[in-house]
């Protein structure tokens, strides 16, 4: 079993949203989760934006993985988001960016973490789990999708 489904539950994997830009991305990602968590979605949004400027998270092929350390948060959570039309996100290889996985993990996280970052890019280095993410007519069927990858 990876470590990334557990993180995921069907109201936070999203497709087809309609984002403008990488900040109204983070505003939204930061009230999901805050909805969910009833963790301040200012302390969520600050987090991100700290963390992208330390450096983009885009990974390049149209993909990133935002994340940050959240006080308060008990449990490491993500949001996989599919936009409609990608963004420009400051990729490495200046390509727009459509698939995200946001990852927020407490603010004392161990190694975990770490494993997790790099299970995703694992996930999304895989041109066939690409295609298949970006086919996915639902959300069901991108959580499953998501689920049955094995590192």
């Amino acid at each position: 079993m990876n470590h990334i489904a557990p993180l995921l539950s069907l109201s936070r994997v999203q497709l087809d949203v309609d984002m403008a830009s990488k900040e109204q991305l983070f505003e939204h990602a930061s009230q999901l989760l805050s909805a969910e968590s009833g963790i301040a979605h200012k302390l969520i949004l600050d987090s991100l934006i700290a963390r992208e400027k330390l450096g983009s998270t885009g990974l390049g092929l149209g993909i990133a993985i935002p994340h940050g350390r959240i006080k308060g948060l008990k449990s490491a959570q993500g949001i996989f988001t599919r936009l409609r039309d990608p963004i420009a996100f400051d990729a490495p290889d200046k390509l727009p960016v459509g698939l995200f996985f946001m990852l927020f993990v407490p603010a004392q996280a161990t190694d975990l973490h770490l494993q997790i970052l790099s299970e995703l890019a694992q996930l999304f280095s895989n041109k066939t789990m690409r295609q298949h993410l970006h086919q996915c007519p639902d959300s069901t069927s991108a959580l499953t999708t998501i689920s049955n990858w094995q590192p």
